[in-house]
């Protein structure tokens, strides 16, 4: 069995396949852009649930001992680690240690 094709038809078949491809990769960025907002997102959730979990850990904690305990080295003790506690915190997030931007990325993907 022989193919006859015309140059104009390996012309379009090309140029199909070119456009196929061109698409394919187009939506494959598309989908990593997405994926990476999405991370990206759920980051800021998932840190906002962890501090006022935290938060409410720590203020049960501090309205139990106030309200039950009558020592006043156990209540410094209580409302003192929680300001050391935050202010470690938000000195570490306040400190820039590394860049986690798109820019600096490199294509590719591997270690140079």
């Amino acid at each position: 069995m022989t193919v006859n094709l015309t140059p104009t038809q390996i012309l379009t078949g090309t140029a199909v396949l070119l456009a196929v491809f061109v698409v394919w990769r187009w939506s494959a960025r598309k989908a990593r852009r997405a994926a990476d907002a999405a991370r990206a997102s759920s980051r800021v959730v998932s840190l906002a649930g962890r501090v006022l979990f935290t938060g409410a850990g720590f203020t049960g904690v501090q309205w139990l001992v106030l309200t039950h305990v009558h020592n006043p080295t156990l209540v410094l003790v209580v409302l003192g680690v929680p300001d050391l506690i935050a202010a470690y915190v938000l000195t570490r997030a306040l400190t820039v240690t590394s860049m986690d931007t798109v820019s600096t990325r490199r294509r590719g993907g591997g270690r140079r």
